[in-house]
């Protein structure tokens, strides 16, 4: 026996699929099925009403809010212009500025690596105390 007041068909012209979990969209209140539902499947005329993104800047990464009837690319060049807080000298900053105490050695690492014994700022390769020749505590080091 067949249910006919089961199920609603998919409101996209090219599908009509007869879907027993249909879904509603929010913005234009249509009825679709699971592979029409986004706004871009199925093309909504409303989908800017509910689709809101903000855009960020490009440079310092920072939202910008538009307004409705703004053109995002528009508010986003005027951020850019007046108000954008872009220093490019931050661009420029080091990340491996944590040189290694080991006398000879030229390494830079992008973490401090600190002895717990003196305290000093080694590499990798020389972080354990007989690696770097650690005079830090009194008692002697084991090898274990």
């Amino acid at each position: 026996m067949e249910l006919p007041g089961l199920g609603r068909h998919c409101s996209e012209r090219a599908c009509r699929q007869l879907d027993f979990l249909p879904l509603k969209c929010d913005a234009c209140g249509e009825v679709f099925c699971k592979d029409h539902i986004r706004y871009d499947d199925h093309k909504c005329s409303s989908a800017y009403k509910k689709n809101v993104q903000v855009p960020v800047c490009p440079l310092c990464n920072a939202p910008v809010p538009v307004q409705k009837g703004e053109i995002p690319d528009v508010v986003v060049g005027a951020h850019m212009d007046k108000d954008c807080k872009y220093n490019p000298a931050q661009q420029k900053q080091r990340i491996f500025t944590n040189k290694c105490l080991k006398p000879g050695c030229k390494r830079k690492e992008m973490m401090k690596v600190v002895c717990e014994q003196c305290s000093g700022n080694f590499c990798i390769k020389h972080r354990h105390p007989l690696d770097h020749d650690c005079k830090g505590s009194s008692h002697p080091v084991s090898k274990a």
